[in-house]
């Protein structure tokens, strides 16, 4: 192979881009960009990199029957929706919980779907029925919560102080926070 030839194959190489022959040229230096082009073409076909032009730029890519070796299958994380998110905190802070009970401290109604994705992740699960008129289903979170946060128990989930001095609370949430400890002083009474 003579210089030219490895100066092309090296310009290709280390782009980052695919190239066009005047692109190839500017690099390379003198010679027949397409002849040079030609006999690469022809010494990559049926190795596992292939020299290929694609509207009018070329580039190196792996062969396509090989394409499947390269493949990274990988979980693509999931992030959850403001409800799903404000569902979990309920859930975590309040459990056993039932929906209605949810819905209160929320102030609006939650989609059935909500909750079957925070099960679907494996971090809410049933934990029975509430012994009231209707016996509504109560969730509570899963041993996977506490894992996936690093939590030994649910006494290690931050206060509203911690959340505060983390800078992670802006106004509107400290209100929330504020009536979900309402609440469960409320809840709390009615049990005594």
């Amino acid at each position: 192979m003579d210089e030219f030839v490895r100066a092309v194959e090296a310009t290709i190489f280390a782009s980052a881009e695919p190239l066009t022959p005047d692109e190839i040229g500017l690099h390379a230096g003198e010679g027949d960009v397409d002849v040079a082009l030609r006999t690469l073409t022809e010494i990559y076909t049926g190795r596992g990199i292939e020299l290929v032009e694609r509207g009018g730029k070329w580039h190196f890519q792996t062969a396509p029957d090989l394409a499947h070796l390269l493949r990274r299958t990988r979980e693509e994380p999931r992030r959850l929706s403001r409800a799903a998110t404000e569902t979990l905190a309920i859930v975590a802070y309040h459990e056993p919980v039932s929906r209605a009970e949810i819905e209160a401290i929320r102030g609006v109604q939650i989609s059935k779907g909500t909750l079957d994705v925070l099960m679907e992740a494996g971090w809410v699960r049933t934990a029975g029925r509430r012994e009231t008129p209707g016996r509504p289903l109560l969730y509570a979170t899963t041993n996977d919560f506490l894992k996936h946060f690093g939590l030994g128990s649910r006494r290690d989930l931050p206060g509203i102080d911690d959340l505060k001095a983390a800078g992670l609370l802006d106004p509107l949430d400290e209100t929330v926070f504020e009536a979900l400890g309402q609440l469960q002083l409320e809840s709390d009474e009615e049990e005594d």
